[in-house]
């Protein structure tokens, strides 16, 4: 039988919980509740998949290896053998001029929107809303209406041209290499132009008014203030912008392969073109892996160099 032992009189008194301490634990653990869905959300679907293909990369993974297991590691010979193929710097090579030429066009058609949008006129907002139309589609939509406009048979291009007659016959756009890069470098700007728009024109807004007014009693032209005034205010939104649509367009699979399928002849196979060809054609998952590598490396590299030139500004 238990007996109980009095407290000793010299004791200190115990603790006594309060409310002010559960209110502190309660507003310390909130935000992590609060966040744990999205964090194992992005952490299941984004960082678990990227680091399992960054690991693929440094294994011998055919079809037969995901079926029965067993890869062997092989480090970094598939980064060897890929970079010693002619094929692989090829789709580098076209990744690189469909990604500048996609990115120079988007930028170039939201700012000219960004500025005509800043204007006051009839039927501005609807406007707005039709341009966004272009971003708020699915890729899958987009592309397929890019593909049958330039179809050379039914498409609606070679429609307008025959009742113009300036062509007799069919032309296939997309069967010729030049024409088929054009198609899918002016597809993409005008997916992306919209929201590259968006961002111009927050900056836009954010410019003062009176360095215009100051520049207009100075007799400054609307091309001098746009070059002196707009373009230097716009500098650190233009950066952001572009590094935001040079990763989208760097990475951009399925506007290509749904219009031309890298075709032809490989003049528009890109290096995300030229993974899937690897992994779902050849059944390569290793070296698949090493060209997504690629395409997650230079982004990174290329936002570091941005975050790092921003810096330096900062402090000068």
């Amino acid at each position: 039988m238990a007996v109980a032992v009095p407290p000793r009189a010299d004791a200190p008194p115990r603790p006594v919980p309060t409310g002010r301490g559960r209110g502190r634990a309660r507003r310390l653990l909130a935000p992590l509740l609060f966040t744990a869905p999205a964090v194992l959300f992005v952490g299941a679907t984004v960082v678990y998949p990227l680091l399992y293909s960054v690991l693929q990369s440094f294994f011998d993974i055919g079809l037969r290896e995901v079926v029965q297991g067993g890869a062997q590691w092989v480090g970094l010979d598939n980064y060897a053998d890929q970079f010693a193929r002619p094929r692989f710097w090829d789709s580098f090579g076209v990744s690189v001029v469909y990604t500048v030429a996609s990115v120079a066009l988007t930028f170039a058609i939201g700012l000219g929107l960004a500025l005509l949008l800043r204007r006051p006129f009839r039927g501005r907002d609807v406007l707005r809303a039709l341009i966004l139309v272009a971003w708020v589609l699915p890729t899958v939509v987009s592309a397929n209406v890019w593909r049958w406009l330039l179809d050379g048979s039914y498409g609606l291009l070679n429609a307008m041209l025959r009742a113009l007659g300036l062509i007799d016959g069919d032309l296939f756009w997309l069967g010729r290499p030049g024409a088929a890069v054009a198609a899918v470098v002016f597809a993409t700007a005008w997916s992306f132009a919209p929201f590259a728009m968006i961002l111009l024109a927050a900056g836009l807004e954010g410019i003062p008014k009176r360095l215009y007014e100051a520049a207009r009693i100075d007799g400054a032209s609307p091309w001098r203030q746009f070059r002196h005034i707009t373009l230097p205010q716009l500098r650190p939104v233009s950066l952001a912008a572009l590094l935001l649509v040079f990763i989208y367009t760097f990475k951009n699979f399925d506007t290509i392969f749904l219009m031309t399928a890298g075709g032809p002849g490989g003049a528009t196979a890109t290096l995300p073109v030229y993974a899937y060809n690897e992994a779902f054609e050849f059944s390569r998952f290793d070296t698949a892996s090493v060209a997504t590598t690629v395409l997650m490396i230079v982004p990174i590299a290329l936002s570091l160099f941005y975050f790092r030139a921003l810096r330096k500004e900062r402090d000068a």
